[in-house]
């Protein structure tokens, strides 16, 4: 491991699931787990970056092969003791030794690396993969299956490891089990554990890959809306539909994983959560800081008022979180949560209308980017006609009506776009002014309602 460690370091740096971006990883390898396939070895490894203030840790699926790959340029990592090295995810060797550990519910056991598979369903036969473009946090490897239950099957390998389950799959999980078609059956599972002296027994534990069922011919909601928007299409009918199935799903959750109430200590945890963004962004923004204040008066208003029950949430929901398909509607996916907040908090049962505000923040987006294309589109009114019709659809299928909770909505939504302000400044600058005008919308708002 020593000796493939130097090669990784520039190559992760470039790659979009590498968190800290314009830093050279400074890394070290905590733990490994190896098999032969042919002549190739496979390799995943744990590799801490202690570049940043808080160190990341991050999977890092590695083969070294004898001969170069065929077509494997793009994947091409570097070369060590004679060996070439290709990122796990593009080489069939690592692929098919993932699902077969899950399949098979095979334990491995490495060097400070132990995983071991869990297989809800058999997916059938592998008959070739590749990698699925465009994601930013972490690698999802499509299969082409036979003699199963799917067609295609999509496994997700997670760069970015915590301590404690990932929601994407428990949520997921507890969705197929409660018979929901709002999200791709869950196929499988890997979890590990690894050496970790901070935590008390000195060990984390985590999950490294989720397979589900691929859904074939389905579209993406951002750029369903977004070419809705740009045409002057009306959207209301599809808005509707969507709220109506993001009702569907947190009723779901709520009957697979519970409720709970939310008295003052919960009430308390979530507005410190909020408040601490509220200090991030106004440090890293200085347009935010002069709303600080305002913002913080919203937090207090809703502080002081009671909140409906908390549950289980997708956590960060939007356009780019749902597929249109042919056959079952609006599905969802991608139940991590947000990136940039911790991942206890990502599980932590929270109010659904954090869900809702991400929503309407997201129809605010499509609006937001049209009017920076050239010539710019004015899609402020396709915008509203569409953030009223999602809540129409969530009021009708929920029977919560949240307009009544209007206050609270709105500090969910000034949240939300906080947290989009300290994404944007950090990675998109000339997109900053999207959230700064909702932010400045929201606070004036909601400001006649916390005097």
């Amino acid at each position: 491991m020593d000796a493939v460690a130097p090669s990784l370091a520039g190559w992760m740096a470039r790659q979009r699931w590498y968190a800290t971006k314009g830093r050279l990883p400074k890394i070290r390898v905590i733990g490994s787990m190896e098999s032969t396939v042919d002549d190739a070895l496979v390799m995943t490894l744990l590799v801490i970056d202690e570049a940043p203030d808080v160190p990341v840790l991050y999977q890092v699926p590695v083969v070294a092969r004898p001969t170069p790959l065929s077509g494997g340029d793009h994947a091409f990592i570097g070369s060590s003791d004679g060996l070439y090295l290709y990122d796990g995810p593009h080489d069939p060797a690592y692929t098919h030794e993932l699902l077969r550990t899950l399949v098979e519910r095979r334990r491995v056991d490495g060097s400070d690396l132990h995983a071991e598979g869990h297989l809800v369903t058999d997916p059938g036969r592998v008959v070739r993969t590749k990698v699925l473009e465009g994601e930013q946090s972490n690698t999802s490897i499509i299969y082409d299956v036979q003699d199963g239950p799917v067609d295609r099957v999509i496994t997700k390998v997670f760069r970015v490891l915590h301590h404690g389950d990932n929601p994407d799959v428990t949520s997921q999980a507890a969705l197929t089990h409660g018979g929901s078609s709002r999200v791709p059956e869950s196929l499988g599972y890997l979890t590990a554990s690894w050496p970790d002296p901070g935590r008390e027994g000195g060990e984390a534990s985590g999950h490294l890959a989720f397979a589900q069922e691929f859904l074939s011919g389905s579209e993406d909601a951002w750029r369903v809306a977004l070419d809705a928007a740009r045409s002057g299409v009306d959207f209301t009918d599809s808005a509707r539909a969507l709220g109506e199935a993001v009702a569907e799903v947190h009723a779901t959750l709520a009957s697979e994983l519970g409720t709970v109430d939310a008295g003052p200590d919960e009430v308390d945890a979530a507005l410190v959560s909020m408040r601490r963004r509220i200090t991030t962004a106004a440090r890293e923004v200085p347009a935010i800081a002069e709303y600080e204040g305002a913002i913080n008066a919203v937090y207090d208003a809703v502080g002081a008022r009671d909140w409906p029950s908390l549950q289980r949430i997708h956590g960060d929901l939007h356009l780019g979180q749902a597929l249109q398909s042919p056959t079952r509607g609006w599905v969802l996916l991608d139940f991590e949560g947000e990136p940039l907040r911790p991942m206890p908090e990502r599980s932590r049962p929270d109010v659904t209308l954090r869900d809702v505000a991400g929503m309407l923040r997201s129809f605010d987006y499509v609006a937001g980017s049209l009017a920076q294309e050239q010539p710019a589109v004015d899609a402020s009114e396709w915008s509203h006609a569409a953030r009223r019709a999602f809540i129409d659809g969530y009021v009708a299928a929920s029977g919560i009506d949240v307009r009544a909770q209007r206050t609270l909505l709105d500090a969910f939504e000034i949240d939300k776009a906080v947290y989009e302000a300290i994404y944007e400044s950090r990675n998109r600058p000339g997109w900053i002014g999207i959230p700064l005008g909702a932010v400045g919308r929201l606070v004036s708002r909601s400001a006649p309602a916390v005097q």
